[in-house]
């Protein structure tokens, strides 16, 4: 775990900060925002429509092995009209009605069999995919949440710079007019100061079109989120092994288990097609019941009731090469998807690795920048006093000015790189959940 000390002249730039960007109460925190960007988020909503759907889809796979009933009923009526016997025609009306209820069960339907396999690996790939778009999800607002609060520390670095900028200008004009100094430390001084205001029109800028950003992934407008606390404290990832890392994304990286879920289709995709070949049994039975008000034969009404139950075979013979040639391109795409799995496993190793090397490098950015930012302040105190005694130029104190606030700057991102580094790092490795949110929720403002 790293601790850092509150920096020098943190509270003038909380000051600035608070002045600049409204109460902390109206602030929001990672959490909030990630509750709302769930609800607004439109790539995460299609993940999530696309994952009900394929839940519905298993449904109707399961419905082929599931007794199918049908009731059909028909009416008729007749009119019979005889000359047969000269001198007797005989003119009759009659009428049939008749209603059959059927119902099949399959028996042995290998073919359905598979589908519906493949139904189930389906919902297990949504699952995934919908998991892979939570953990995107949260990246995503992470790196928006934090980009926000970078360019706000930048604006406020640049203001404070700005202050310190002027009051050295007005030092100059002050000891150019009493003769302590030359017209060149003023012009430095402008010059810096000119500066200055652009880059503060650029970070003003940046810092806008940062939390429009936000504001599109949240649908908030206007959205404030809360500072980290200070003093600022970093906790090392564990483990520190990365074989250990990489070993976990294997298995639990939701684009690892999209793949290995799709080769498990293939697979059956191959059992159906070889079912081609087997035959089909199915369990049918009928009840049929039938009225008639006479007959061309009968003059009177009469009935029948009729049940049946039996066992349908159904075996192919032949179908021209079809199902042959079906079963070598499942094999074919057997062998691709094998492929992309294999491939997808070697990128998501890599981006582990990388995501891993970037949080290691960043705590070691944060150390580095931490020194320098007390060695910056240093140094300036350093020239200001000599500036005063007269043994440096107002350059050497602007230069040194320059030097603390951007390393401020530096460090204040370097922080934000490692928090968001170890959310990337979790999501390679497939273990990103809200409660990783909430840890880093933890070390903001109050």
């Amino acid at each position: 775990m790293l601790r850092t000390a509150p920096p020098h002249n943190f509270l003038r730039i909380s000051l600035v900060m608070a002045l600049a960007f409204g109460a902390s109460a109206q602030a929001q925190s990672l959490v909030d925002l990630y509750g709302a960007a769930r609800t607004y988020d439109a790539a995460y909503q299609s993940a999530k429509a696309q994952f009900d759907a394929t839940l519905y889809k298993a449904d109707q796979a399961r419905a082929l092995l599931l007794p199918k009933v049908g009731l059909g009923a028909n009416a008729s009526r007749a009119n019979y009209e005889s000359t047969s016997i000269p001198g007797q025609a005989t003119d009759r009306m009659f009428s049939t009605q008749t209603a059959t209820l059927s119902a099949t069960q399959a028996l042995y339907h290998p073919a359905d069999d598979a589908s519906y396999a493949q139904s189930l690996k389906g919902s297990e790939q949504a699952a995934a995919a919908l998991k892979a778009a939570e953990q995107d999800l949260i990246v995503r607002l992470s790196q928006a949440y934090f980009d926000v609060l970078a360019s706000r520390d930048s604006l406020a670095f640049v203001k404070a710079q700005k202050a310190a900028v002027q009051e050295q200008l007005a030092s100059a004009k002050r000891n150019f007019e009493v003769g302590t100094s030359t017209i060149t430390d003023t012009r430095e001084a402008q010059a810096r100061f000119d500066l200055v205001i652009a880059q503060e029109i650029a970070a003003a800028n940046d810092l806008r079109v940062k939390s429009l950003a936000l504001t599109q992934l949240v649908g908030q407008q206007n959205a404030q989120p809360k500072p980290v606390a200070e003093p600022v404290a970093l906790d090392a990832f564990a483990p520190k092994d990365i074989d250990q890392w990489v070993n976990q994304s294997q298995t639990e990286n939701p684009n690892v288990q999209q793949l290995k879920t799709a080769l498990d289709v293939a697979q059956l995709e191959t059992t159906k097609a070889r079912a081609g070949h087997l035959p089909t049994v199915d369990l049918v039975a009928s009840y049929q019941a039938s009225t008639n008000n006479g007959s061309a034969t009968v003059a009177k009404d009469y009935g029948s009731n009729t049940t049946s139950v039996g066992v349908a075979l159904s075996v192919p013979l032949f179908a021209g090469y079809s199902i042959q040639n079906r079963v070598k391109e499942t094999i074919s795409l057997e062998s691709k998807a094998q492929s992309d799995l294999e491939n997808v496993r070697r990128q998501v190793a890599q981006g582990t690795r990388a995501a891993y090397y970037g949080v290691e490098s960043g705590l070691g950015q944060v150390k580095a920048f931490e020194a320098a930012e007390v060695s910056s302040q240093s140094a300036l105190d350093a020239n200001k006093l000599g500036y005063q005694v007269g043994v440096r130029i107002n350059i050497d104190v602007l230069n040194a000015q320059s030097q603390l606030y951007d390393t401020k700057a530096k460090l204040a991102k370097a922080r934000y790189d490692v928090l968001v580094g170890s959310l990337r790092l979790r999501q390679a490795s497939g273990t990103l959940s809200e409660a990783d949110l909430q840890a880093i929720n933890a070390l903001l403002a109050k």
